[in-house]
């Protein structure tokens, strides 16, 4: 798990050939990708997260945070009111398209390596991250998710277990989503003033309850004098008894940490 350095002309090669297997895969691949979008929102909201828009976070400057809030309101109107009909798949990128300054996007925060720096389209991620974990409280099914390769910031006022969420980058690193059910589900975006909101629904009320927990946390000295952190993600299923009915494997994790383990 030692980090390996990559130089820029590395990067810049292995993205192109990383993005022209995806357009490949969007465009002559077997996926039936979701497409209606609609207006009118479900009867039965099954799922609601909602997150803070602004954050302090060391050594990182608000403005790139205030920049995030407008590259989210260009991104949003890709994907709020999106349909997943029976045998969908939604494609995160697929649906919001590149990120380029032509459509209005901005430079924000991107996690780089360990670090951050400006980027086009910076702090879509935390869109990302929502859609993800509303969607681990339906029977929708995440077929294609990416962790975070590296723990940059410590646990402030955490309310979800580490690595619950699910970072993207155009357009190779995706969020897909399959529904496998016989019923269509929709998704529902909104910022606030202070909240990014973002809710599943669907034509029929919910009808089991979702509980995501983590296991077998742990932290690492690793050989080489970092610290890893690991965990697994699981999931309880309630029917509407609350009777426990089943106890899923979701994923694991496994992350540099970028600060000291002993941080208070």
């Amino acid at each position: 798990m030692k980090p390996v350095p990559r130089s820029k002309l590395r990067i810049k090669l292995g993205t192109a050939y990383y993005r022209s297997k995806r357009y490949t895969e969007w465009y002559f691949g077997r996926t039936n990708f979701a497409k209606e979008q609609s207006s009118t929102i479900y009867p039965h909201e099954l799922a609601r997260h909602q997150t803070p828009l602004l954050r302090r976070l060391k050594n990182v400057e608000m403005w790139l945070q205030f920049n995030k809030i407008k590259n989210l309101e260009i991104a949003i109107p890709k994907l709020d009111g999106i349909i997943i009909h029976p045998g969908e798949t939604l494609s995160y990128w697929k649906r919001i398209g590149n990120p380029s300054r032509r459509k209005g996007y901005v430079e924000g925060m991107v996690l780089f390596y360990g670090g951050f720096k400006p980027g086009l389209g910076g702090g879509l991620c935390q869109l990302s991250n929502l859609i993800y974990w509303i969607t681990l409280h339906t029977p929708l099914v995440v077929t294609e998710r990416h962790r975070h390769s590296y723990d940059v910031f410590p646990d402030s006022n955490r309310s979800q277990p580490f690595g619950s969420g699910a970072t993207c980058a155009y357009n190779y690193l995706d969020l897909r989503i399959y529904n496998p059910t016989t019923f269509p589900y929709q998704l529902k975006l909104y910022m606030t003033e202070e909240q990014l909101v973002g809710s599943w629904n669907s034509v029929i009320p919910q009808q089991f309850k979702y509980e995501v927990y983590e296991k077998e946390h742990k932290i690492t000295q690793e050989y080489w004098g970092g610290y890893m952190r690991h965990n697994v993600l699981h999931r309880r299923v309630f029917n509407l008894h609350e009777e426990l009915v089943d106890d899923q494997y979701i994923t694991e994790n496994h992350a540099l940490m970028m600060y000291q383990p002993l941080l208070k």
